[in-house]
C-alpha cells in the first residue's frame, strides 16, 4: 500500500501523508479523537460565518447508532462498516439572517470536512469519504430536518489489512495515490484548455 505522494512542490506533511483507505482494523476510536475531529471541522470559514454544516457520527460501541448509519450506504460501500466509527456530514440549506438560500453551503462544508480530514491526519487516523449512500434514507432514518441536506458520509479508523478486500477493491487499495497535475487544474489569468 502506498500512500507516498508525488509531489512536484513541498506541501505540508498532513497533506501529504493524508489517505483514504478501504481496509480498516478492528481498532477503536475514543471518544476524545472524535470530538477533536469535529472541533478542527467547527473552526473552518464560512460564507457569512454561517457555519451551515452539521455532522452525525457514531463509534463501533454506540451499535444501534452505527448500524442506523451504515444501513445508508450502498451495498458497494459495505466495506466501510468495518472502520471503527461512521459519519454522514450535513448542510443547512438557507442563510440563518435573511432565510435565502446558501448556495456555498455545500462548499463550506467540504471546507469544515477538510479540516476534520487533517485532523484525524495529524491524530493518526484515516478516513475515507463517500458519495456512495442514500441521502433520502439518511434524512429519514437519521432525523435529518427539512432545510438540511446530506452530503457525504465518512468512515473512520486506523488503516487495516487489504487483504481482508475484495480483490477489486485490494487493487485499489495497493495502487499509488494519482492526481491530475497542476497545470490541469489551476489556471493564471484565465482558463486554459490544452
Amino acid at each position: 500500500m502506498s500512500t507516498a505522494t508525488e509531489n512536484n512542490i513541498a506541501t505540508h506533511t498532513l497533506i501529504e501523508n493524508r489517505w483514504s483507505p478501504r481496509a480498516f482494523s478492528s481498532e477503536s476510536v475514543s471518544n476524545e479523537q472524535m470530538e477533536a475531529l469535529f472541533e478542527a471541522a467547527r473552526w473552518a470559514p464560512s460564507a457569512m460565518n454561517e457555519q451551515p454544516w452539521r455532522f452525525i457520527y457514531a463509534t463501533k460501541e454506540e451499535k444501534e447508532a452505527f448500524d442506523r448509519l451504515g444501513s445508508c450506504l450502498v451495498e458497494g460501500n459495505s466495506w466501510a462498516k468495518n472502520a471503527a466509527a461512521l459519519f454522514i456530514s450535513i448542510a443547512k440549506t438557507k442563510y440563518d439572517f435573511n432565510g435565502n438560500l446558501n448556495k456555498h453551503a455545500w462548499h463550506d462544508v467540504g471546507l469544515a470536512t477538510g479540516n476534520l480530514l487533517l485532523q484525524a491526519t495529524d491524530l493518526g487516523l484515516h478516513i475515507h469519504l463517500m458519495g456512495g449512500f442514500d441521502a433520502g434514507k439518511a434524512q429519514q432514518m437519521l432525523g435529518i430536518p427539512e432545510g438540511y441536506e446530506a452530503v457525504s458520509m465518512g468512515a473512520v479508523g486506523y488503516v487495516g489489512d487489504p487483504e481482508s478486500l475484495p480483490e477489486v477493491l485490494k487493487e485499489r487499495e495497493l495502487a499509488p495515490r494519482k492526481r491530475k497535475p497542476l497545470h490541469e487544474l489551476a489556471f493564471k489569468g484565465k482558463w486554459k484548455q490544452k
